[in-house]
């Protein structure tokens, strides 16, 4: 292993940066909030239920104002409990502000209690009249304010808030979502039936989990987080569930290199894969892997890729491998062992598995490797490997069908590292990284990644990380994010279509070097 071994970052080591939490957390923070302000008396301000419902929605008017200046009428849909105050307030200060405002209900405001029923009075106070919501009901907003369904929704969503959710999203008009769009799960960013979707989505006290990963992206739209004067880190027994992650992980994690570094300074990954007839993805793996800074890179592959692994990048020492026997020397030769693209399912692909998995050398397992795992391999566990699932994969990995896998993206992550031990990368929208240490969330990617290829990327680049000297858990979440950030800098500067995953390795040696990609 590299001479860097000891001088890798340790995910752990403080306290999150950017925390995530679940619904419950967050009410049971904001109840002690409220609790210690009566228990305070004036020392700590006005931070009754209702203060906090009026800092929310005007930070969310705020945030409305910044994005959408000119706007002079508004649609502000209401549904129950404190959502629905947090619209009615906010319909409020935009009639005190002269907008124009259309304030529907779909609950009758007299049934309405506690803070929520402070928040109708306020609208009235202001002259708003509600209007009772019908399908027959025409959105005359500018834009809309989904103040529908907050993080409290446990099931699919039911009628009128379906047909409501509908009409908002086939109405065209930019939209604003208060705390959470309606509909999207607030524990694990699944859609529950139907849910809004979102221009920008302000959400209150502490961020939730479900707003970064699974369908959230298609919802949530740009993301403001206002924690209203709360600090959720002083609440210490309410643990995150996750971290979201970010780019300052990959400074702390690749300093610049010492003058007198030499290519043993960086480790030696061995890239096995790429059984006959499919050699493109062990030639993606190794390529990044390369471009990623590992000192040497070889590649274990069936003959008929030698050749084209030596014009792609000579750099790579590419060797033909029958079987087990040719692969020994480099085996014990590398530092870390990429194993599965292209590695097939056959006998070649199982004796080099085998192999590799006798080795003791730390593993990044992706692809066929991991599809071997679960026919040959159903109960091993161990703590030396990087597994990097598609929700596909994860799902045979878990016996579960992979809807099952994407409506709790976070329980199946955990269940992964739980069962498998090691760590482990669940791809997707906001992929998760979950390790001894917990869970992130990468907050990069866009759609362009939709292509063949990009997994095995990642594992090139997850293997370069390795063997210079990160630990499994910290190369996870730096290649992950170093992956995402040079798919969307490549995406910047041709498009999202087309995107190619042999794009990506320049874009993400230009990153882990600490400069931006040029753009065009």
């Amino acid at each position: 292993m590299s001479s860097h071994s000891n001088h890798s970052p340790s995910p752990g080591d403080a306290s999150p940066r950017h925390p995530l939490y679940l619904a419950a957390q967050v009410r049971e923070i904001d109840s002690r909030e409220i609790a210690a302000a009566k228990d305070d008396g004036q020392e700590r301000g006005d931070v009754s239920g209702f203060a906090l419902m009026q800092r929310a929605a005007m930070a969310a008017y705020c945030a409305l104002r910044g994005r959408w200046p000119d706007a002079r009428r508004l649609s502000v849909l209401c549904g129950a409990g404190n959502n629905a105050g947090d619209g009615y307030v906010l319909a409020a200060l935009a009639a005190s502000d002269g907008l124009e405002v259309q304030l529907v209900a779909l609950r009758e405001p007299e049934a309405l209690t506690g803070e929520a029923a402070r928040g109708v009075e306020m609208a009235r106070s202001a002259g708003l009249v509600m209007q009772a919501w019908t399908d027959a009901i025409e959105l005359a907003g500018e834009l809309v304010v989904d103040a529908l369904l907050g993080t409290g929704l446990g099931g699919e969503v039911r009628e009128p808030y379906a047909a409501a959710i509908a009409a908002i999203n086939a109405s065209g008009r930019p939209v604003l979502a208060l705390d959470i769009p309606s509909g999207l799960a607030a524990d694990s960013g699944a859609v529950l039936g139907v849910a809004v979707r979102a221009t920008l989505t302000t959400t209150f006290i502490a961020d939730k989990f479900g707003l970064h990963t699974g369908q959230a992206a298609d919802h949530v739209g740009e993301l403001a987080f206002c924690p209203l004067g709360v600090d959720s880190a002083e609440h210490a027994d309410i643990v995150p569930v996750a971290e979201l992650l970010d780019e300052a992980l990959v400074e702390a994690a690749l300093p610049p290199r010492a003058l007198a570094s030499h290519k043993g300074d960086f480790g030696h990954v061995l890239v096995i894969g790429g059984a006959p007839g499919l050699g493109g993805a062990a030639l993606l793996a190794s390529q990044a892997a390369a471009r990623l800074g590992a000192g040497k890179v070889s590649l274990a592959t069936a003959s008929e890729h030698v050749g084209a692994s030596l014009i792609r990048t000579p750099e790579v020492m590419a060797r033909r491998v029958r079987g087990v026997s040719d692969a020994m020397p480099m085996i014990e030769a590398a530092d870390v062992i990429v194993v599965g693209p292209g590695l097939g399912r056959d006998a070649w692909g199982q004796g080099l598995m085998q192999a590799a998995l006798d080795s003791g050398k730390p593993l990044v397992i992706d692809a066929d490797g991991l599809n071997l795992l679960v026919e040959c391999w159903p109960e091993l566990r161990r703590d030396d490997w990087l597994l990097t699932p598609h929700p596909g994969e994860a799902a045979r990995l878990l016996g579960i069908s992979g809807g099952e896998v994407q409506a709790d993206r976070l329980a199946a992550s955990r269940a992964l590292q739980a069962r498998r031990g090691g760590t482990h990368v669940l791809k997707g929208a906001g992929s998760l990284i979950a390790g001894p240490l917990g869970v992130g969330v990468c907050p990069y990617g866009n759609p362009g990644m939709a292509s063949g290829g990009m997994g095995d990327v990642l594992s090139g680049i997850l293997g370069a990380l390795v063997a210079q000297g990160l630990a499994l858990e910290s190369a996870a979440r730096v290649g992950t994010l170093l992956h995402a950030r040079a798919a969307d800098e490549a995406a910047s500067v041709y498009g999202e279509r087309g995107l190619l995953a042999g794009d990506l390795a320049c874009y993400a040696r230009i990153l882990a070097n600490g400069r931006p990609a040029t753009r065009r």
